[in-house]
């Protein structure tokens, strides 16, 4: 399974979300070790310099997860 640095999971998080959410705010590197931080997102594993790398599947939990949290604090239902 590929593993992803922060910046690439930034990446894929943020096309998912525009995707489902037109228009939805950029997730940064920063937000993604937030997430790792917090408990939404594991780390998969470390690159050769000991930085984390986030497995794909684990990244789209997390992304729903988030996703879903702050539609519901700004009161739009999730299905």
């Amino acid at each position: 399974m590929r593993l992803y640095t922060a910046a690439e999971a930034a990446a894929q998080a943020t096309t998912w979300r525009r995707v489902v959410s037109a228009g939805a705010a950029e997730v940064t590197a920063a937000t993604i070790r937030s997430w790792a931080h917090r408990g939404h997102l594991k780390v998969g594993g470390l690159d050769d310099h000991g930085r984390p790398l986030y497995a794909l599947p684990d990244l789209a939990r997390a992304e729903h997860t988030t996703r879903a949290r702050a539609l519901r604090l700004v009161g739009i239902p999730t299905p």
